[in-house]
């Protein structure tokens, strides 16, 4: 199949006593490389368009649009407006048409699917969804080209940051926003390293300097974990002393997860290096994951955790709908994929939407998401959405 976006154009190999000059696995596309740093082709074709709900591994070439701007509000139907009713789409300098069709396509997708909102027991008592929505900035601070964290001095990002927090509680004052810091606490590498697994585990210290910042905000710290060719059964049991901490929650990210598989070419398995391809994982190492965390809660008697998972094509997560749920876990997919407009709502509709599982969330990209010219969406723009989501990532 196609895939729809590429966060991932280039994963430098490690340079000995620099570290951190690897560090770009969720770089920019259009990022300069960092001395020492050998690049990595983007994987599979540049953007294209999701597949529509209930066509599983197709996806449409359709071109772009030109972008036209529009000073007054448009309601605009489908190719079922006779039965369904417009709906309202505000204007957005910048916005094309195809933009607001695939809006409405994305908003009535959601309000189809009976299984909105998820059934699940309760909310146990502490929990954070659905009565906040999460706000999180991502990336590493080792790192410009990984995301808004590392990209700016603290001072200046977490400047930003409050900016951003004071957007989201204007768009929607009913609900409270819960800020985070969305730290990459494993990182994909393009070299093996000395056992071979592809990934560069970050220092206790790193953790704890984002951590200090996160306090100044009475943020949440989120660890993400970017497996290579290592496992989340390998690499996150030793991230629970953090986990521990009440506000501690953790994310992880099929795309730099490489599996082995059978090379036709080759007639024999093989196992690819992060960026060759965009990884997987299954509802197994899901349900991994869920039940570590909430061994975590049970054992230390903590408010229920939040695991976010990365998504933005079929294949990054294989078995869903065998994602086992768990009170004490509150299960995040975010819609991960970078593009126009047009695009991320597609990806919304087709890879979260279509697939429910528990709550959803939702990526935007400062730069990236701008590359055709677009402004990046507004939180009214997301807002619309249906499910609303409840985890919003910035990169």
């Amino acid at each position: 199949m196609q895939y729809v976006f590429h966060k991932l154009s280039s994963i430098p190999m490690l340079a000995s006593f620099v570290l951190i000059a690897s560090l770009a696995c969720a770089a920019s596309k259009d990022a300069r490389p960092m001395p020492g740093v050998e690049e990595i082709p983007p994987a599979g074709p540049p953007l294209a368009a999701a597949a529509p709900q209930g066509v599983a591994g197709a996806a449409s070439s359709t071109p772009t649009a030109p972008r036209t701007a529009s000073s007054t509000a448009s309601s605009v139907g489908t190719d079922s407006a006779a039965k369904d009713p417009p709906i309202t789409v505000p204007s957005v300098k910048g916005r094309t048409k195809k933009d607001s069709l695939a809006l409405v396509k994305a908003v009535r997708a959601g309000l189809e699917n009976t299984s909105w909102p998820v059934k699940t027991v309760p909310p146990l008592p502490g929990s954070i969804l659905p009565a906040r929505r999460i706000i999180a900035f991502y990336g590493n601070p080792l790192s410009k080209r990984m995301g808004i964290l590392g990209e700016l001095p603290p001072d200046q990002m977490l400047a930003r940051f409050d900016k951003e927090i004071a957007e989201w509680r204007k768009a929607d004052p009913s609900t409270p926003v819960q800020p985070a810091l969305h730290l990459i606490a494993v990182v994909a590498q393009g070299m093996p390293g000395r056992d071979g697994k592809y990934r560069l585990r970050m220092a206790d210290t790193l953790v704890e300097k984002v951590a200090s910042w996160a306090a100044t905000r009475n943020a949440l710290l989120f660890l993400d974990v970017q497996v290579g060719q290592s496992t989340v059964q390998e690499e996150l049991p030793r991230l629970i002393p953090f986990l521990k901490r009440p506000n501690v929650m953790l994310g992880i990210d099929p795309e730099f997860s490489m599996k082995p598989r059978m090379d036709r070419k080759q007639g024999a398995m093989v196992t690819d290096k992060p960026g060759a391809r965009i990884g997987t994982m299954s509802s197994d190492d899901v349900n991994y994951a869920i039940g570590l965390l909430s061994d975590v809660v049970k054992q230390n008697n903590l408010p229920p955790k939040v695991l976010v998972v990365h998504r933005f094509t079929h294949t990054m997560l294989t078995g869903a709908k065998k994602i086992r749920l768990d009170p004490r876990v509150q299960v995040v997919i975010n819609m991960d994929g970078w593009g126009q407009p047009w695009l991320k709502y597609d990806s919304y509709r087709a890879y979260v939407e279509a697939e429910p599982v528990q709550f959803t969330g939702f990526k935007l990209f400062y730069h990236n998401d701008a590359k055709k010219g677009d402004p990046i969406l507004t939180p009214a723009e997301v807002l619309l959405l249906n499910p609303k989501p409840h985890y919003i990532q910035y990169q």
